[in-house]
């Protein structure tokens, strides 16, 4: 059996889910360790669907649009990565966040897991208390970040472009001198973290300086799923406003 037996009640000061009801998907080929991992996180008020493996997750994911999705890395068919590969590519379910179960307790397999896309990552075998209140932290980290992208629609797009040309000033500035590298945090490095292709056009139009509603017009998609984006883009670029998005943007060189 691979979940350790409940300690000590989780620290209380664990920040709560958005919603109790939130719905979760459990991938994970142990029959064992999906059943008691289920009944647990039931237990916890949560709405928990499982899957046998990669493939089938990614079958239920596209019918069940989860809040998160949980899932074991070494799996038949198809993996964790591979599932979280199709996850962040498909335009419905790129934001939604992914936690990894996995007995693998290397650094480097974290690293991979992170630089993947993944949102957090627990090694096997696992307390189910943190296993809860991990879940419940990664939640509602996507909740600020989905309020913080949803608050752009009503920005004052004066404001935010003297702002964008503000930034290109001072990073032009900062290059100058003979060295041929930006100043600033970024010091020009190219980040590790991958962006998908939608990522990547919705990440050039906020430095354009577009709202989310001309970005869902220009790519043909909704504001909903442009918010899922940007707060995807927080999350990887470790930032938790447009502004600052911007910026990071600007310095990594991934924006025109």
């Amino acid at each position: 059996m691979a979940i350790l037996p409940p300690q000590s009640p989780a620290d209380q000061s664990a920040a709560e889910p958005p919603a109790r009801s939130a719905r979760l998907l459990l991938v994970d080929d142990e029959p064992g360790l999906r059943k008691a991992t289920q009944a647990y996180l039931e237990e916890e008020s949560f709405c928990v669907e499982t899957a046998n493996d990669g493939e089938e997750g990614w079958e239920k994911a596209q019918q069940l649009l989860p809040d998160l999705v949980i899932s074991d890395v070494m799996m038949p068919r198809l993996d964790g990565y591979g599932l979280l590969a199709r996850l962040r590519q498909d335009e419905r379910l790129a934001g939604t966040p992914v936690v990894f179960l996995t007995a693998k307790g290397m650094t480097a397999d974290r690293i991979a897991g992170f630089v993947a896309g993944v949102d957090d990552y627990i090694p096997k075998p696992f307390d189910p208390d943190e296993l809860v209140a991990r879940v419940r932290s990664v939640l509602a980290r996507q909740q600020r970040l989905l309020a913080e992208a949803a608050r752009f629609a009503d920005a004052d797009v004066g404001q935010l472009a003297r702002q964008i040309t503000e930034i290109r000033s001072l990073l032009g500035q900062g290059s100058q001198g003979g060295s041929g590298k930006q100043s600033g945090r970024g010091g020009g490095e190219a980040p590790q973290q991958q962006f998908t292709p939608r990522e990547a056009s919705v990440l050039q139009l906020v430095a354009e300086g577009l709202m989310n509603k001309q970005i869902a017009k220009q790519l043909g998609t909704s504001i909903r799923n442009v918010e899922k984006y940007v707060s995807r883009l927080f999350g990887k670029t470790s930032t938790s406003s447009r502004t600052e998005l911007v910026r990071y943007a600007l310095e990594h060189h991934l924006v025109d």
